[in-house]
């Protein structure tokens, strides 16, 4: 009778099983859908992924992980929430002597319908879906995981005043209050926040993907996300948690400790055939909330594949190709190394160098005319795309002792021929910045790109993989400072080479922005100019290989450093402001004041 039920079931379920098991092949494939295949499963898409060292806890870690891109605040009756049957991840890697992550937080999530007889989301305290969590913890890998948060609330959009604030709705009296009473603390000490927030990212998309132009020629930029909501993971960890050997920051060598730097990253996970249906272990449930699952679930052995994931932002949209995303999004950061040869010329001769390059197409993009690539660098040095970088110098002995030196990270650094922007934009994105000659400032080297300089980013961690790396002991910038900037690393650099409380020596003293992106990043880092102004070469000319209009006299901040130094995509900060506290992030639009 038994088997009759379950073959019984089975018929019932076929063509839904069938369906499923084709778009298993569709999700295997972060950012605002940015992969063709991802576009498609907006609830497991991850869309921006932030870490920074809490500027009132500065004992602490802030994680934010976000996932599914542009929810319409007013996007009823049907609102966005976390999924289920996905696993949300945030993976950190904190040593290179051991493979793979170190921890890992896992997060899955169940709904529940409190009252299907009404259309409205919210209505007298119920909630139309109700969402929580679990939260389970790996320290160990992902060969074990403790449960550390049951049953974690997640709050429900912020959908209008009589949903939320009023008697009729929750009677929550404001949203803050809502976020507020959704801060939770994890058995093992993490403060939780998982709900709706705004979305943090800023970005001239419609410029952006029209070929290039930000700032735009002939119309007023336009923050693409604006008025947008995001679900976030938020995370707040003391740093002995995340620290290898468990030291606090205060036992920290100098703000530059190698020992605290790690590596984030972030996923989602469906498991490859799932079925739908009503009918479980031969049983029809009229009432989903009634379904349970038996022994025979067919979905209880299922592999889990990971469809997303996120470290750097704007890697899989602005440097992978159309045609390899999918594949970038089912690797792991660990896998990176090995697939060099697939994705590595991405980043030796990323394709918005071509747009940056006169020789190449940079008429073609009169917006990016401020941003053009050292062809001459020195005299000597070309990074144009299909030119040698430093890669002249290989086993040159004015290399010995740097981190360009085959000893040390040369064959990771130089690794050939024609790949110019392999000691910049590679490790940015793949190993993070070493605080070896020649990453340091130009401060001090007296013209001399390869000798010792001022010590301005470590967040070296060399395992080959794209992840956001942080080095916890440097200081957070406090966000009232004078000299604060959304530029990150950029400005400490800038600031490192021109101000004359940093400049008049090389030695290591804390600059403000120094922990901003791409040292982790920060909710206020402008990311999008950032990046353009890297792939352009502005970390090349921080560490002294100066712009092609420097005669070798004078001062190198010349026009062409000035040009990239001031370019700016027309959109400098998010649509709302900030908060000061965990999650720092700004409460949801509403969806009655919402406006696009």
């Amino acid at each position: 009778m038994r088997s009759i039920m379950r073959l019984g079931k089975r018929v019932k379920i076929l063509s839904s099983l069938l369906i499923v098991a084709a778009g298993s092949l569709v999700l295997q494939s972060s950012s605002h859908r940015e992969a063709p295949l991802i576009s498609n499963d907006p609830l497991a898409d991850n869309t921006d992924l932030y870490a920074f060292r809490s500027p009132d806890k500065p004992n602490t870690i802030t994680i934010l992980a976000n996932y599914i891109p542009a929810e319409l605040p007013y996007g009823g009756p049907n609102y966005n929430t976390f999924g289920e049957n996905i696993r949300y991840e945030i993976h950190i890697d904190n040593n290179t002597a051991t493979p793979n992550d170190d921890i890992i937080y896992r997060f899955t999530f169940k709904r529940v319908n409190e009252d299907p007889s009404t259309f409205f989301n919210i209505q007298l305290g119920k909630l139309n879906v109700k969402a929580t969590y679990t939260c389970e913890r790996s320290t160990d890998g992902g060969k074990s995981f403790t449960t550390i948060m049951r049953k974690g609330p997640v709050p429900p959009t912020n959908i209008g005043p009589r949903s939320i604030d009023g008697p009729v709705g929750l009677n929550a009296g404001s949203y803050e209050n809502v976020m507020s009473a959704a801060i939770k603390t994890a058995s093992t000490g993490e403060k939780i926040y998982c709900g709706p927030i705004d979305d943090p990212f800023y970005v001239d998309l419609g410029g952006i993907f029209d070929l290039g132009d930000a700032p735009r020629q002939n119309a007023k930029p336009r923050d693409g996300l604006g008025h947008y909501n995001v679900h976030t993971i938020a995370l707040q960890i003391d740093i002995s948690t995340l620290q290898k050997n468990h030291k606090s920051v205060a036992e920290a060598k100098n703000i530059l400790d190698p020992d605290y730097v790690i590596g984030i990253w972030a996923s989602a996970s469906r498991k490859r055939v799932s079925t739908l249906g009503k009918y479980y272990g031969g049983r029809k449930y009229d009432d989903e909330s009634e379904r349970k699952y038996d022994d025979d679930d067919d979905d209880k052995d299922s592999e889990w594949v990971q469809v997303s994931r996120l470290g750097m932002p704007l890697t899989n949209e602005a440097v992978i190709p159309i045609g390899r995303k999918d594949y970038w999004n089912r690797l792991t950061p660990y896998q990176d190394l090995t697939n060099i040869g697939i994705f590595g010329n991405y980043f030796y001769n990323p394709e918005l160098g071509l747009y940056m390059d006169d020789t190449k197409f940079g008429a073609a993009v009169p917006a990016f005319s401020p941003l053009r690539i050292q062809r001459n660098s020195l005299g000597a040095f070309g990074f144009g795309n299909g030119q040698n970088g430093l890669y002249g110098l290989k086993g040159n002995p004015a290399l010995a002792g740097t981190a360009l030196d085959d000893a040390i990270f040369g064959t990771l650094l130089l690794p050939a021929a024609n790949s110019p922007r392999s000691v910049d934009l590679w490790p940015i994105f793949h190993t993070g910045v070493p605080n070896l000659k020649p990453y340091q400032l130009a401060t001090g080297k007296n013209g001399n790109p390869l000798a010792a300089g001022k010590p301005f980013i470590n967040n070296f961690l060399p395992n080959g993989g794209d992840m956001l790396r942080l080095n916890m002991a440097v200081p957070p910038t406090p966000r009232n400072h004078p000299k604060f900037s959304n530029e990150g690393i950029i400005s400490a650099a800038v600031l490192g080479l021109t101000d004359p409380a940093y400049n008049s020596t090389k030695d290591l003293q804390w600059i403000p922005n120094m922990d901003g992106f791409p040292n982790g990043r920060r909710l206020e880092d402008d990311v999008t100019k950032i990046e353009l102004q890297a792939v352009s070469g502005v970390a090349l000319a921080a560490i002294g290989l100066w712009y092609d209009d420097y005669n070798g006299t004078g001062s190198p901040v010349t026009q062409q450093l000035l040009n990239v130094i001031t370019y700016n995509t027309g959109v400098n900060g998010n649509d709302a402001p900030f908060t000061s506290s965990f999650p720092y992030a700004a409460k949801p639009w509403r969806g009655t004041d919402a406006q696009q």
